[in-house]
């Protein structure tokens, strides 16, 4: 351990205490464990500043809690077999496509995952310091992995310039985060890169800090731009949805539900929550076309942002041309705006008499989760009083919500280090679509680490959270039957490392054991039990 002093301005005890190392980054972090310090909860929309006087403290980082969060970042390599032939891997991927036709309708065109190793960064991309697209390394040239103190090193700096962030020292959080950007990279090993995104949430996090006023204000300077624009983040979660199951995991179980509670249903309607993309209905329009008493009418209102009208409309009509084709008759409709209690009632939407309603949201409930789930309760309640027939929620299981920045900042790194080490094991390191997808979770990792109040929108919360929340709310889980479809479609991918679990009627996929997403589907509850 000698090594790791080195590459520090400041030491590290041999015997790795990793709760005083971390500390003595932070000298307020002593006073705030005497009960000298408070939360001011008004000041920076919430944010948690230090002040002299609430007996209440940080919560305590044990040195048993470091050594495992370190050692579940550093060492994901329980699984030594990666997709290192990914011309294999794409062959292997077509011959399936070919005997699965759920499949092929979700991924749609695959070639786009080995195709292009150069990086075409748009100016965007510039703000989040990505360097000229010749000073990436080649296959050839790869950043090496590094050893485990590096990683060891790298992890504790940023847990370091957490408490020192959250103790509101600018001065030291500068500090290290100028030591951290020497290690992180956005083109390293999955850890340098995920660190190099927790890093730049971090470093807005510190501008948000160092532009307060007096009065707990803002300056002009504080406003942070999105580290990617619209159209990028289209492109990139479309790459992801190519290159990993997580997305076509959601759709699929969302889809399978749906069509197992259409069985015999002549007229459906699917009100899909903050809809952004269309790759959800090909496959549910083929399904529901092949079923055996016959196709259904088909009604589909996407609940959306104003800046995906265009888009939708036209990808929409195709997918009409489409349904004709194959004899089901589709109808969809788009409301624009902010999704409100008021805009979910039977006559906004135009509920049509017989027709079997409904709801679907891929990872956008979380967005209606705030500091007194007010806004979640009344959405959900909104919902039940429109009586769907099912409701399918897909989310992110992680719990990013907690009151305290520093355990949401360990919960986070965490997190996406498992979602990182699964793309180390689909696309090489040069690839510009994995960096394209990288910059995707990046500005969700910098809305988990920056912001707060209104403006933190990614809230994601854990199974049992939401299995609450949802009881709570009057409704029921009704068990997902579709974990063949859901293993077949992970074997699509040919890599090892996805895990798939079932929890209380939820299905849960993973990356070596870490859930990343589920997927469930609800009834209100007096329907179950009628």
């Amino acid at each position: 351990m000698a090594a790791l002093n080195g590459w520090s301005s400041f030491p590290l005890h041999e015997n790795l205490d990793h709760d005083l190392a971390i500390r003595r980054f932070c000298p307020a972090r002593v006073e705030q464990e005497h009960g000298e310090c408070e939360w001011e909860d008004e000041l920076l929309n919430e944010l948690e500043l230090c002040s002299p006087s609430h007996t209440t403290t940080l919560p305590c980082l044990p040195a048993p809690e470091v050594d495992e969060f370190v050692d579940s970042c550093i060492n994901m390599d329980h699984y030594d077999k990666e997709c290192s032939n990914l011309q294999h891997d794409f062959d292997l991927f077509q011959e399936e496509m070919e005997t699965f036709s759920l499949v092929n309708d979700v991924y749609g065109d695959a070639s786009m995952m080995i195709e292009g190793d150069g990086l075409e960064m748009s100016g965007s991309f510039e703000d989040f310091r990505v360097p000229d697209p010749e000073m990436v390394p080649s296959v050839q040239e790869e950043v090496s992995h590094g050893d485990l103190n590096q990683g060891l090193h790298l992890v504790h700096l940023l847990l370091a310039c957490a408490e020192a962030v959250g103790c509101r020292d600018t001065q030291l959080a500068d500090s290290i985060l100028n030591q951290i950007w020497v290690s992180a990279s956005p083109w390293g090993d999955s850890l340098q890169r995920v660190s190099y995104c927790f890093a730049t949430g971090l470093k807005s996090r510190l501008s948000l800090l160092h532009n307060v006023n007096a009065n707990g204000t803002f300056t002009n300077g504080a406003k942070e731009k999105p580290l990617i624009t619209r159209e990028e983040k289209s492109e990139a979660f479309q790459l992801l949805y190519q290159t990993t199951p997580y997305i076509a995991f959601g759709f699929m179980a969302a889809n399978e539900a749906i069509c197992q509670a259409a069985k015999g249903k002549d007229s459906l309607h699917v009100m899909d929550i903050g809809m952004e993309t269309t790759l959800q209905w090909p496959s549910l329009i083929r399904t529901l076309a092949s079923r055996p008493e016959g196709p259904p009418n088909l009604r589909i209102t996407g609940l959306i942002s104003e800046h995906y009208l265009s888009e939708l409309e036209v990808s929409m009509k195709i997918l009409v041309d489409d349904a004709s084709t194959l004899g089901l008759t589709l109808e969809f409709n788009m409301i624009s705006g902010p999704v409100t209690p008021s805009v979910l009632t039977k006559e906004n939407l135009n509920l049509r008499e017989g027709e079997t309603l409904f709801v679907n949201s891929i990872m956008h409930l979380h967005e209606f989760v705030k500091e007194s789930r007010g806004s979640l309760k009344a959405i959900l309640q909104a919902i039940k009083k429109l009586r769907p027939t099912v409701l399918t929620v897909v989310e992110q299981d992680a719990n990013h919500n907690g009151p305290f920045f520093l355990g949401r900042f360990l919960e986070s790194l965490h997190y996406y280090s498992a979602i990182f080490d699964s793309l180390e094991a689909s696309l090489p390191r040069n690839s510009a679509q994995r960096m394209k997808i990288e910059f995707l979770f990046a500005e969700e990792i910098r809305n988990i680490v920056a912001f707060e109040g209104i403006i933190r929108v990614e809230r994601h919360e854990r199974i049992d959270q939401w299995r609450r929340q949802l009881g709570r709310a009057g409704f029921q889980v009704m068990g997902m039957k579709c974990m063949s479809q859901a293993k077949m479609l992970i074997s699509v991918y040919g890599c090892d490392g996805y895990t798939l679990s079932s929890e209380k009627g939820c299905l849960l996929l993973g990356w070596k054991g870490r859930p990343i997403i589920f997927a469930s589907a609800w009834q209100v509850h007096n329907v179950l039990s009628t």
